[in-house]
């Protein structure tokens, strides 16, 4: 399963805030954090995910009635960078100055001279100006906050070339400083409630809580969020290319999300489609999917089937499987986490089990990156007695060793990085190579096959996404940083 580093809010209500992080709950659940700004800076942080502590609670600290606080940032964080055993010390908001008060499972630091909040993952090597002395941590947010204190907003714009939206607030500044980086890889929606200005990662959070979305933020700007609500944009660089992340659509965000004009809804549906205008086997008696996220995808490939065979989708499409909870099992610390919430979190429905025996299955997942959910899925529709299973990734492969022999994967915000255990390769005579969708099949115990990397391309297209302004690296494309 892929894992994505995390999302963030900026509003001008505690309520709002607390609220709208829980609407990014499924953007990370491993620490969450909220930064009240106004007369003082005060952070606090918590270990799990929003709902561990009550908001009546965050009122008495935060005290609003006497309205010292005027903007806040949220985050709800999954470690890409960082020590996953010392979740506190990295959890965001990030900190200089301020003092600790440190109660176990949750933090507070007070009178903080500024703060910052950061969705994405910006690579050392363009960090390498900080002093690491001064670091509390190892995660590269707080190396971004210490770069902004040396160099200003239109320093890290110029300098650093991504991934980035976040949220900085500073004792020496009014307003609220909100940047997302220059090729827009990762997302930033603009929205308003109440009259006055919010941001946050998805606009999900706009609709579910009362508010509207305005507009993306535009890449290489800076937005100024005042205390009264109303905002500036400074634009500071014309960007020269886009690199967008793929798995916001395809995975990451809400389906109820918009990123850059294109809905995630229609991306997940259009990209069923192509699935099967790729991959139609005339045997298939029972098409499902993986849950949850795959299941637009998976009715759109059935109509589809439906109409090439002439059959009735009713009769094929069929939901299996159902989870305990909405947790996803890419935001655990631990590969023994996430393999835990794996085998305890995912069966087949009581009911359905008689009806899959002896039929051909064809189950769609929205990518493969090690094997451990899919096989899961797999291990649990062949104890129903099923006599084949098609496994389908509306995904191309990922961490493949690409053409000019660079092992791909992602160091721009998806926990997937190059040296990972990608299921796609293998060794050969103590050099990594790629498998081919039949070993890959080999493994799981199933007919493996990809979407292809033309087909994902040519479905982005389709809903007015030129693939040049797509991020494609860890399927084999160039990097974003790459001339």
């Amino acid at each position: 399963m892929i894992r994505e580093h995390c999302g963030l809010v900026v509003t001008h209500d505690l309520h709002d805030a607390y609220r709208m992080m829980k609407s990014l709950q499924h953007r990370g659940r491993e620490a969450a954090g909220i930064a009240a700004i106004g007369d003082t800076i005060d952070v606090m942080k918590w270990a799990g995910p929003v709902s561990a502590f009550d908001e009546k609670d965050l009122y008495k600290i935060f005290d609003s009635t006497k309205s010292r606080y005027h903007t806040f940032i949220g985050h709800v964080r999954y470690a890409t960078r960082g020590r996953k055993d010392r979740i506190l010390e990295d959890a965001h908001p990030h900190t200089i100055g301020g003092r600790v008060i440190d109660n176990g499972n949750h933090v507070l630091i007070l009178d903080c001279d500024m703060v910052m909040a950061h969705n994405g993952q910006v690579p050392e090597e363009y960090l390498k100006s900080v002093d690491k002395s001064k670091l509390k941590t190892d995660c590269d947010t707080e190396m971004l906050l210490q770069f902004f204190k040396e160099n200003g907003e239109h320093g890290i714009l110029k300098k650093i070339p991504g991934s980035y939206t976040l949220a900085i607030a500073a004792k020496n500044r009014k307003e609220t400083i909100i940047m997302r980086d220059s090729m827009g890889i990762k997302p930033g929606i603009l929205g308003e409630k109440n009259g006055r200005y919010i941001v946050s990662s998805e606009d999900v959070v706009f609709t579910e809580n009362g508010g509207r979305r305005v507009c993306d933020l535009d890449p290489g700007s800076i937005y100024y969020l005042e205390p009264d609500g109303g905002y500036k944009e400074e634009n500071v660089l014309t960007p020269q290319k886009s690199a967008k992340c793929m798995f916001e659509w395809k995975y990451i965000s809400h389906v109820n999300t918009i990123i850059d004009s294109i809905s995630v809804l229609s991306y997940r549906h259009r990209v069923g489609q192509t699935l099967a205008e790729e991959f139609h086997p005339e045997d298939i008696d029972v098409i499902s999917f993986v849950p949850r996220c795959p299941e637009t995808a998976a009715r759109a490939f059935s109509q589809e089937y439906a109409k090439m065979y002439k059959k009735n989708m009713r009769n094929i499409f069929r939901s299996i499987f159902y989870k305990r909870n909405s947790s996803r099992s890419f935001i655990g610390s631990t590969a023994e986490e996430r393999l835990q919430s794996i085998s305890t979190n995912l069966y087949i429905i009581p009911s359905i089990r008689q009806y899959l025996q002896g039929k051909v299955l064809c189950l769609i997942d929205d990518s493969v990156i090690r094997g451990n959910n899919s096989a899961r899925a797999i291990k649990l529709a062949k104890e129903c007695g099923v006599k084949k299973i098609y496994f389908v990734s509306y995904t191309p492969p990922i961490g493949i060793i690409g053409k000019d022999g660079i092992p791909r994967g992602c160091n721009l915000g998806v926990d997937m990085p190059p040296e990972d255990n990608f299921i796609i390769r293998k060794t050969m005579n103590g050099k990594q190579v790629n498998r081919t969708f039949k070993e890959v099949g080999e493994i799981l115990g199933v007919e493996m096959y990809y979407l292809s990397v033309e087909g994902m391309c040519k479905t982005f297209e389709k809903l007015g996404m030129p693939r040049d302004n797509l991020c494609t690296y860890c399927v084999g494309g160039k990097h974003p940083f790459e001339k």
